[in-house]
């Protein structure tokens, strides 16, 4: 199995990481993500020769999610994900758009829902999706087991997590899907946040407030 290659692209007025994984010996991409900030992304797969195959979409905010649709229609590639609960916001992408001055968000259905258990697939490599809701009700995630990486959307960040406090969230529910599948992928998992620096699941077990080891030993006592 190849491993594979990823880079970051910081978009849209949040700063969201849009990331690019590829194979280096095929050049074939997909794009997690593209929130927006199009002709950036669009570049970098030009400037690297990359071909993009697919899209894969972690969750339907707008930061993650409003790209995805023009960009799948320039490059005619299926969109992938997020899971279904996450309808009521990738069907209302323009309007959430017009709120934060981003017009050219486009509402989407993708090719294919996700759900827990499913596999996406890059060019013959297979990632394994998680559905982990907390962050959104429908909010899923992406590890490829041989390169050591993970995809997490705003689901867990370098010492915090994702906010809860919008519509569908639980703390909660995304605590439970941090502690029950995102840790559990292993130390040594490299993982790529919707936001802010990447960092390591064995980092975060040591210090991250929210999800550390110690703090549920702590509790448990």
């Amino acid at each position: 199995m190849a491993i594979l290659k990823a880079a970051i692209i910081t978009v849209t007025p949040f700063q969201q990481n849009c990331s690019v994984i590829w194979k280096e010996d095929t050049k074939i991409a997909a794009v997690n993500d593209p929130g927006g900030d199009l002709e950036i992304i669009e570049k970098f797969i030009d400037d690297q020769g990359l071909t993009l195959s697919k899209i894969f979409i972690t969750h339907g905010h707008l930061d993650h999610a409003a790209g995805a649709r023009e960009l799948a229609d320039n490059f005619k590639v299926d969109i992938e994900g997020p899971q279904i609960e996450d309808e009521f916001l990738t069907s209302t992408l323009e309007m959430q758009g017009k709120s934060y001055g981003m017009d050219s968000a486009q509402n989407f259905t993708p090719d294919r829902w996700l759900n827990e258990g499913d596999q996406i697939e890059l060019d013959g490599e297979k990632l394994d999706v998680y559905h982990c809701p907390g962050h959104t009700p429908g909010h899923v995630i992406f590890h490829h087991k041989e390169s050591k990486l993970a995809i997490v959307g705003d689901v867990l960040f370098q010492g915090s997590v994702g906010r809860t406090d919008l519509p569908g969230g639980s703390m909660d529910a995304l605590i439970a899907a941090i502690r029950e599948k995102v840790l559990p992928l292993g130390d040594d998992i490299t993982f790529i946040p919707g936001h802010g620096p990447i960092s390591t699941i064995g980092q975060e077990r040591l210090t991250n407030p929210y999800v550390a080891d110690q703090l549920f030993k702590e509790s448990s006592n």
